[in-house]
């Protein structure tokens, strides 16, 4: 079978890697890492880390859409993976040209945290909508709830004993890193134990100093499972890393720090109760929240150690259990199916 695909992030080739392992007589083609085969573009290459970044990359993303329509002629189904922004005009795009494409959405964009006009979008330029939330199910019609990548992906489970290690993750965008590193930078000096720095995959070591700063004091790892495996407790950024924190079962808070004027626009837009995945995930269950989130003022060095010293371990132990029943199994089986 033909499979055109495209994945722009990191985190949806990765998602991608697993479902290749999966599938069997696979050809494909289309946006994602050259690491998974030949692509038309490299996701690499729509990557965009700030604002004066955008433009160029708009006029890249229309001529690529024209490619990939033009290559979906000989493809018998498109795997859109996450990235709304640009997968929703290629689907309609797909759509026009050739109304009866088989076109699968993984990851849905999150309209249940903004922008739920999308849902029309959605539903009208895509033929099956594979949801990695049970609680989508509310918002996407007839979407089908497959499964959570981070089950399949996940190999390792924190052991509950003592590491004499606590991990931090200041996100995965410099914005984040740049706003988040001076406080853990004044934690790491107020606790007595190994300090490891969690640094995405992505980002070349040459270029830490500039992205992090001064990293004096920790340990830097690139393997978030192990090193978060083998942690007492960590510190992290609002994103996916909460949840796989969450799942793996280490003891973590989540804390954000954005401008004020982003923060604040982010707050009229976003109407959610909490900003964590696994947090967000317990509320739609009417679950109590699995763990503490400190955003902008209250994301002080006081308030993160107060929150390290006095963690309930045995409320998290069994609630993170709860989050686990919730979603069940991983998703690579029952898309893998779907195509």
């Amino acid at each position: 079978m033909k499979l055109l695909i495209s994945a722009l992030e990191p985190s949806a080739n990765l998602h991608l890697k697993m479902l290749l392992k999966t599938l069997e007589g696979i050809e494909i083609s289309g946006i994602f890492d050259p690491s998974l085969g030949l692509p038309l573009y490299d996701s690499n290459e729509f990557s965009v880390m700030g604002f004066l970044d955008v433009a160029p990359k708009i006029f890249k993303a229309k001529e690529a859409i024209k490619e990939m329509v033009f290559l979906a002629k000989d493809t018998q189904t498109v795997l859109l993976i996450d990235s709304p922004a640009f997968n929703l005009p290629l689907a309609k795009a797909i759509k026009k040209r050739y109304p009866n494409k088989k076109i699968v959405y993984y990851i849905l964009p999150k309209v249940w945290a903004w922008n739920r006009k999308r849902v029309k979008k959605v539903e009208a330029y895509t033929d099956i909508r594979a949801s990695i939330f049970p609680f989508e199910k509310k918002f996407y019609k007839d979407c089908v709830y497959v499964g959570n990548p981070l089950l399949d992906e996940i190999t390792l489970t924190h052991e509950n004993k003592k590491h004499n290690r606590i991990s931090f993750l200041p996100g995965s965008r410099k914005s984040e890193i740049k706003k988040l590193m001076p406080l853990f930078r004044e934690l790491k000096d107020e606790i007595d134990t190994k300090k490891t720095l969690i640094i995405p995959p992505f980002f070349k070591e040459k270029d830490l100093e500039k992205i992090y700063g001064d990293t004096k004091g920790f340990e830097i790892s690139y393997d978030l499972q192990k090193t978060l495996a083998k942690s007492d407790f960590a510190f992290i950024c609002s994103g996916t890393a909460t949840l796989e924190a969450a799942l793996i079962g280490t003891p973590f808070v989540l804390t954000y720090k954005a401008k004020k004027l982003d923060f604040f626009i982010g707050s009229l837009v976003v109407k959610l109760k909490h900003i964590g995945l696994a947090n967000i995930i317990m509320d739609f269950e009417g679950k109590k929240e699995l763990h503490q989130e400190f955003l902008q003022e209250d994301a002080t060095k006081e308030n993160l150690l107060k929150a390290y010293r006095n963690f309930n371990n045995e409320y998290f132990i069994k609630n993170a259990q709860v989050l686990k029943d919730i979603l069940k199994h991983g998703s690579v089986k029952n898309l893998a199916k779907m195509l």
